[in-house]
């Protein structure tokens, strides 16, 4: 399984770098505007260059068809590893499939997103999408099991062998991010504050200082020990003389 940053924070970006678990980052106009990515060109190449080759998912800004297929190929000209973000269908419910197909054909890779179904997840594979990400808290807001669709969804793209990966993404909490990986998604996409909680627990804290102190206990038992033995040393010396 693959985690991916969903942020434009470049501060946060290198911080889990650092940690060498970062294998992607997503963004999204919205995430681009908070973290001050005004220039969303300037910001995605900065992203892209501090985590090459790993992909860094860049999205549209169109409803239209033409304007998609427009700004992807623009996209695909700013780093080698942008995946171009398609949406499933636009806001007046037309599919986008013909667009992914189309950057696909032309060896762009397409995250198609905004995905809550197991049907848009097929008809994505079958248009030949490199990522299809499934918001899985939006699925859940409606009132269906995401877990169930995330994991129907793998197991069709594993029995019909479709490259296609699953990216569960909408992540509110980090029990999201846990009930992802169990149910077999390929990546899960979260927002950096969730990372931190999900590797994060008090009575972690709690064992590492117990054992600290104990450690210190047994450093300054074993000086005391020390310096008894060296004292004991010295005054056979001293009787010897």
């Amino acid at each position: 399984m693959k985690i991916f940053l969903d942020t434009a924070d470049l501060n946060e970006i290198r911080k889990w770098q650092a940690y060498s678990i970062l294998d992607g980052v997503t963004t999204n106009p919205s995430i681009m505007l908070k973290y001050g990515g005004y220039d969303m060109e300037v910001r995605a190449k900065e992203i892209c260059q501090l985590v090459h080759p790993c992909p860094v998912s860049v999205e549209v800004t169109s409803n239209d068809h033409a304007e998609m297929l427009a700004q992807g190929r623009l996209f695909a000209t700013w780093a080698d590893n942008v995946v171009v973000k398609i949406p499933v269908i636009n806001e007046y419910g037309e599919p986008s499939l013909d667009v992914v197909r189309t950057l696909v054909d032309e060896s762009i890779k397409v995250n198609m997103t905004a995905c809550l179904s197991f049907g848009q997840v097929v008809l994505g594979a079958k248009a030949g999408a490199t990522y299809i990400s499934i918001f899985g808290g939006r699925v859940s807001d409606e009132g269906h099991d995401a877990s169930e669709v995330i994991r129907n969804s793998v197991e069709w793209l594993t029995h019909w062998d479709y490259p296609s990966e699953i990216i569960v993404g909408s992540i509110r909490t980090a029990m999201d991010v846990q009930e992802a990986v169990l149910a077999g998604a390929h990546i899960v996409t979260t927002p950096p504050k969730l990372l931190e909680k999900f590797i994060d627990h008090h009575y972690s804290r709690e064992t590492v200082r117990g054992f600290n102190e104990d450690a210190q206990k047994a450093l300054a038992k074993m000086a005391e020990a020390k310096m008894a033995e060296t004292e004991l040393v010295t005054a056979k010396r001293s009787e010897l003389r």
